[in-house]
Parts: structure tokens; C-alpha cells; sequence
């Protein structure tokens, strides 16, 4: 069922916080071109930057959880090169609108390999990973420890043609490791194999993608 608790701001609120965020200046898009998106979404959708303009590499350090910042993992550095993967076909333009977006959370203990057949039969389609990103820069506390989730519409094809098995996830980091103890509690940008089950990650979806 959809995280009813956080409800998503009005459209042109979250136009202000991606402004004060600086999101424009780094996809080169005057705020008054995101201002105007904006007026075209419905309430209760989200805002997307193109990830082709505003990437996940460049989303992820706006990430904010309790006074952490984002990161990506520091074997993640191809992190930019996850792309959408059928049947995910982005809208054309520069910002465009996700409505009915959902956690995941009954998904919880799936594989990635499990879920997506699932989530398409269902008439929904997976959140790519900077649409989840996106999510989170307007609900922060949709992130939850124990209850995270995967992006697994965008992923990695090989120069062979075959998907890379890492699926992209976001979920809060336990400073250890690589991430370094400074990062505990911080939102992270990891991934997970794709025939893997883990109980404290559901898989992101949405009802539909618009273009404004």
C-alpha cells in the first residue's frame, strides 16, 4: 500500500525546495521553468528533473536525514550509467510528474528478479533510482530504518547486452565499513544483487509518469 502518512508537499512547494536546494542551477534550468512545471502538476504528484539534466551523482549530497547528508557507496561510481530499463519509458522534457507512489513495503523480503514481474502485472511500474531520490528530497522520512527500498527501474546493461546484477536501493547507513563512522544514520545510495532477499527493503513504485 502507498506511505498515505507522508504526503507529498503541493507541486509548487516542492518547486521552492528544489530551488532552495539548488537542483536548477545544476540541471541549467532557470527556476522559472521549474516554477512553471509546477503549475502544470496535479497535487499529490511528484517533481522529477530529468536525470539526463540532474543525475543521481548530483541529486544524492542533497539527501538530508537527521542532519546527514547523502552519499553514494564508494563502489558505486558508474552510479550515473543505471538507466532506465523496460518497460520504463521516461517523458520527454527537462521536469516531468510521478503520481501514486508507493514504498514497496509488502514487497519486503522479495529479489529484485521477484518484484518486478509483480509490480508490471499490478498495471504499476518501478521508481527509477534518481525518482527515488527526488521522492526523498521532499519526504525525507519516507526513509525508515528497516523499511528502505530498491529503484530497481533503472539498471546497468553490459557492453554484452545483459543487465549488470546490481539493483539500485536507498536506505540509511550504519557507518560502517567504507561509509565511515562519521555517515551513521546518513541516506545512502547502495545496491543490491538482483536474486537477492533482504526483510528491511521494499521495491518503489509509481501508478503512472506525465510530462509537464
Amino acid at each position: 500500500m502507498p506511505v498515505a502518512s507522508l504526503t507529498l508537499p503541493s507541486p509548487a512547494a516542492q518547486a521552492e525546495r528544489l530551488v532552495a536546494l539548488g537542483v536548477h542551477e545544476r540541471a541549467g534550468l532557470p527556476a522559472a521553468e521549474l516554477r512553471s512545471a509546477a503549475g502544470s502538476a496535479a497535487d499529490g504528484a511528484l517533481l522529477v528533473v530529468h536525470p539526463s539534466l540532474a543525475p543521481a551523482s548530483v541529486l544524492a549530497p542533497l539527501l538530508q536525514l537527521g542532519g546527514k547528508q547523502g552519499f553514494v557507496v564508494a563502489d558505486m561510481t558508474d552510479v550515473d550509467a543505471f538507466a532506465p530499463v523496460p518497460p520504463v519509458v521516461l517523458p520527454d522534457g527537462p521536469v516531468y510528474a510521478v503520481a501514486g507512489l508507493d514504498r514497496g513495503d509488502a514487497m519486503a523480503n522479495w529479489s529484485p528478479d521477484e518484484a518486478l514481474p509483480a509490480i508490471v502485472d499490478d498495471g504499476r511500474t518501478p521508481l527509477t533510482l534518481p525518482e527515488g531520490i527526488a521522492w526523498l528530497l521532499q519526504c525525507p522520512d519516507v526513509l525508515e530504518r528497516n523499511a528502505c527500498f530498491m529503484t530497481i527501474g533503472s539498471r546497468l546493461r553490459r557492453p554484452d547486452g545483459r543487465l549488470d546484477s546490481r539493483t539500485p536501493a536507498l536506505w540509511i547507513s550504519n557507518g560502517t565499513g567504507r561509509d565511515g563512522a562519521a555517515r551513521r544514520g546518513a541516506p545512502k545510495v547502495g545496491w543490491c544483487w538482483a536474486g537477492n532477499r533482504h526483510t528491511w527493503l521494499g521495491f518503489a513504485s509509481a501508478a503512472r509518469r506525465g510530462a509537464l
